[in-house]
This record gives structure tokens, C-alpha cells and sequence, in this order.
């Protein structure tokens, strides 16, 4: 044989042998996120337990702190460098993303049909036609209560509106405990553990809700002008110097055991956890009177969708197939109580406090915060200007009325329903 045939011959099985390599190497996924707090639960629980049934699948969690997340995953997209999975933010940032042809529509996902309506709220058009992220997690407010100071003061827990004000006035008359630790000076607790905790009994959920966004309710009508009267009524219970109390100041007031109650968001779990030296417990939104239907706010906080440029789509899509699973369900939820699965099948929580809360699911009808969706994406913007009326109500500046005729007329400024 010459030497030119040996050198055709050895360079072809070369080539063939390359070949061969490139098919079999590992295909690596990258995922943009935001929650560079979840890096462990990332690389010890989750992708351990997708690549052990993937073999042939690599997958990197690629965080960006929260506060650069947007922008610089918009430079990425722009770039053409962006990861394959992206965590989705929910409604109009991703709705953004989806417009501009940079996240692809997951209508064809098998495992979307393990998800409500509600659930998926959060990433899908306007329209309801498609839907772009896999729903991945909520959080739920309510009530965090110190159990050694109900225990003490032989208080049951409130269900009604009646019986918690009256919970207020035996802790307040007590002199032991603060009633309730919540401060006004950062405004958004005022709104998202105030206004939108209690609302939804009012107005409906998301009977209501639709009612709003569809023109056929205003923010001046009864039912959205009645929990801004009992917002008002928190006042007496905040303690002295609740106006310069901040979200930090009022978290350390009840984790040292200062104050009886926390309006809260489910978020607060993991840290109330590490720090509260007493027992917890927790409670829904009370309703106005007993028998009454329940409603909590089961908010849509996280998902993950496809980058309409990934150069591994098909591994990509087996990726969401499984963060739609009750595999991943239980896994992450578990890893992160207070944030909830948002998956049809219930996860059986281990954290005794994140349990009580996802359980108010098989009794309350869920909504989502009423300014989130479509509401806020003019100027003034609804959402930044409920949590200024919030505080408002409650430091007595502007009254109820008063305050739900502001937001009404700033909407009316900019937003007209779609006939």
C-alpha cells in the first residue's frame, strides 16, 4: 500500500473516529436565573437528579445577581449568547422577551397540562393563546404568628375579620407583644402583605379581578374600596413609630420575639426559620364573616423557558419536560419552603410552616395580586402607586376613598379595556 493511500486511509478514520466522538460528547445546557441564593440547591439536588435519567445531558446554573439580571439577560439575547433555559420573571418581562421572538411558545410540552389556568397565568400572552415559561413556583401571604404568645394570651386562631381584630385587642390590651409587626415607611409591605394579603376576600379573587382588567369593575367600587377601611383599622395595632419602621426592622421585631403577628409572604419561611427562638404558626386571610369562601393570594413568582436561539432545543425541551414533573415539583419545593410548586400534583412539604401554608390551597380559591397582570403598564403605574395608597390608609393621610379614587383616576389616565 503507498504511503499516500495509508495517509488518505488513516486521516478518513480519523475523521470517522472524530465523528464519532462529537456524537457521543455531552450536549451542556445553561440556565439564566436570577437566584444566585439557589446555586447549592442547583448543583446538589436538582441537576444531580435530571442528569441521572439524561445521561448524554449536562446542565449549568449560570445566576446573575437580581439586581443585573434583566438588563443583562436582554444584552445576552441581544448578543446571541444567552443561555438555553431561562428562568422566566413573571408577566410583562417575560411577555417582552416572548414578543421579541426570544423565548418560544411551550403549548406543545406534554407536561404543561399539569398546570391550571391560574398557575400559568403569569407567562402566557395576553390573548390566553400561548403560553412561554413552565410555571415553576408561587408564594402565598398570610399571617405568621408567634404560637408561644397565642399559647400565653389563650388566643385561638382567627378565621373571621371579627375574631382577628379581637386577637388584636387581647394581645394589644396584654401589653406584652405588639399586635402586629408591619412598618409603612418602605410602602410595599403596606400593599403586598396589607392590601393584596386581604383584598381578594373582597373582591372576589379572580372574579374580581377579571372584573378590573375588562372594565367592569373600578377600583371605587365597594369591594375594592372595603380593605383599604380595614387597612385602616391595622393602625391602632403597629406599634409606636410604625411610619419609620422598615421591611428589615419589622422582620427582626417579630423573629426577637417583640411583636404576636407578621402579615406575611411565604418567602419569609426560610429565613423566620433561622432566626425566631419560639414557635410558629400561620393563618389565611380571615374572611368577612364565618362560611364565607376563602381566598388567598398564591402569587406566580418563577418559570423557565426555552431561548428561541438555543443550539439545543430537542435536550432543552427534555429539560422543561422535567421541571414540569412532580419529580422536580417536590424536590425544589422541599428545597425551598415558602416557595411553592405550582404543579397540579400537591407536594408533600417537610417544613411544618411551609405545609400549613400550601395547605390553605385545598380550602381557598387562588388569585394572584390584582395589579400585576396587564394593570401596570402605563404611567402612573398602578402596582408603585398602590403601595403609596396603601401607606397612605394606613398612616391616615388619605382615606379609603380618597385613596381608591387616586388609583382609579391614574389608571383611567392611561389604561382602556380591550372590547
Amino acid at each position: 500500500m503507498g504511503s499516500t493511500t495509508l495517509k488518505t486511509l488513516l486521516m478518513a478514520t480519523s475523521i470517522l473516529a472524530t465523528a464519532g466522538f462529537a456524537h457521543a460528547a455531552d450536549t451542556t445546557l445553561t440556565i439564566e436565573s436570577w437566584r444566585t441564593d439557589d446555586l447549592a440547591i442547583w448543583q446538589e439536588k436538582l441537576i444531580p437528579a435530571f442528569e441521572a435519567k439524561n445521561p448524554g445531558i449536562k446542565v449549568k446554573f449560570a445566576p446573575t445577581p437580581p439586581t443585573e439580571y434583566d438588563a443583562a439577560l436582554g444584552a445576552r439575547f441581544d448578543a446571541g449568547s444567552a443561555g438555553d433555559i431561562i428562568t422566566c420573571r413573571p408577566f410583562d418581562k417575560s411577555l417582552e422577551q416572548f414578543k421579541r421572538g426570544n423565548l418560544t411558545s411551550l403549548n406543545d410540552l406534554p407536561g404543561m397540562k399539569n398546570f391550571s389556568d391560574v398557575a400559568k397565568a403569569a407567562w402566557t400572552t395576553d390573548d390566553g393563546k400561548d403560553t412561554f415559561c413552565v410555571p415553576m413556583a408561587s408564594v402565598i401571604h398570610g399571617f405568621i404568628y408567634n404560637k408561644d404568645a397565642f399559647e400565653k394570651l389563650g388566643i385561638a386562631i382567627p378565621t373571621t375579620e371579627a375574631e382577628f381584630f379581637a386577637a388584636l385587642d387581647k394581645i394589644k390590651a396584654d401589653g406584652t407583644y405588639i399586635p402586629m409587626a408591619m412598618g409603612t415607611k418602605d410602602l410595599w409591605e403596606a400593599a403586598t402583605m396589607g392590601y393584596q394579603n386581604i383584598g381578594p376576600t373582597y373582591w372576589k379573587g379572580e372574579e374580581g379581578r377579571a372584573k378590573l382588567i375588562k372594565g367592569e369593575a373600578k377600583l371605587t367600587d365597594p369591594e375594592w374600596v372595603e380593605p383599604y377601611k380595614v387597612l385602616l383599622k391595622w393602625k391602632d395595632y403597629l406599634g409606636d413609630g410604625f411610619e419609620a419602621q422598615t421591611y428589615p426592622d419589622s422582620q427582626n421585631l417579630f423573629t426577637l420575639g417583640r411583636a404576636a403577628i407578621y402579615p406575611a409572604g411565604s418567602w419569609e419561611i426560610g429565613l423566620f426559620n433561622t432566626q425566631a427562638q419560639f414557635k410558629m404558626g400561620a393563618f389565611p386571610p380571615p374572611v368577612k364573616n364565618a362560611g364565607d369562601a376563602c381566598y388567598i393570594s398564591d402569587h406566580n413568582d418563577i418559570g423557565a423557558g426555552l431561548n428561541a436561539k438555543s443550539a439545543h432545543p430537542e435536550e432543552a425541551k427534555k429539560f422543561l419536560e422535567w421541571v414540569a414533573s412532580p419529580e422536580f415539583a417536590d424536590i425544589y419545593a422541599n428545597a425551598l419552603p415558602g416557595f411553592f410548586s405550582l404543579n397540579s400534583t400537591p407536594v408533600k412539604m417537610a417544613d411544618p410552616l411551609a405545609q400549613e401554608f400550601v395547605s390553605w390551597r385545598e380550602k381557598c380559591k387562588p388569585t394572584i395580586r390584582s395589579t400585576y397582570q396587564i394593570l401596570a403598564r402605563g404611567t402612573p403605574n398602578l402596582e408603585n402607586e398602590t403601595w403609596v395608597e396603601s401607606a397612605n390608609v394606613i398612616n391616615g393621610t388619605d382615606t379609603p376613598e380618597a385613596a381608591a379614587k387616586k388609583l382609579q383616576d391614574g389608571l383611567d389616565s392611561w389604561y382602556k379595556p380591550a372590547k
